[in-house]
């Protein structure tokens, strides 16, 4: 399958077949595929929590509004992003020592530090849009495997935060329902898209 075909063919889908379920290993190979999204200095500020079980549906499902896709799609992704992911104490400046050398490895924390970490504002400009791109690259890598998704952001991140014992580092992106279209109900037709004619600009 082409990226093309994926993203035509990838839609939001509201309706999830109960029946099918989708294994530990294909989802660990659609986030293997996924992770190679881009993020900034490569610190990959994001982690996921697969929500499958009943007791964690029932624990999310009242905090995404009762929306069905919880309890319907075999699992839902609650993507999760560090505001201080950019600090000493993540893991992936140990890989960028044995890549550039440690001169080259602090004088890129130095620069990280002064580009994320100079307000809360950066903060979480730094942590959610790398964490968006990771949400797209999941979508399309699960499309890729047959997969389909719906992303959501409605619910109460305060309480998703705290009912899966995030960090306070750490905040609620958005959340990923993983499984196949129900078929038996009709999705809504694609709403129209704005064409590069009409969102590029030249200058």
């Amino acid at each position: 399958m082409t990226y093309e075909q994926i993203m035509n063919d990838r839609r939001a889908v509201n309706f999830f077949d109960i029946n099918k379920d989708i294994s530990e290993s294909l989802l660990k190979e659609i986030i293997d595929v996924a992770v190679l999204a881009p993020s900034a200095f490569n610190l990959q500020p994001w982690r996921l929590i697969a929500v499958k079980s009943k007791e964690a549906k029932e624990k999310l499902q009242p905090l995404a509004f009762n929306q069905p896709k919880i309890s319907e799609a075999p699992v839902t992704l609650i993507l999760v992003a560090d505001r201080n992911g950019f600090d000493a104490s993540n893991p992936i400046w140990d890989h960028l020592k044995v890549a550039i050398g440690e001169e080259g490895t602090q004088s890129a924390m130095g620069s990280a530090a002064f580009l994320y970490g100079s307000s809360e504002d950066r903060k979480i400009k730094f942590s959610q849009s790398n964490s968006g791109i990771l949400a797209m690259s999941i979508m399309a890598a699960a499309k890729d495997k047959g997969v389909d998704s719906h992303p959501m952001s409605g619910m109460d991140f305060d309480g998703v935060k705290a009912a899966f014992a995030l960090k306070e580092s750490e905040e609620v992106v958005m959340l990923i329902a993983l499984g196949y279209h129900d078929v038996s109900k009709e999705l809504f037709p694609r709403g129209y898209r704005r064409k590069a004619v009409e969102i590029l600009e030249w200058v």
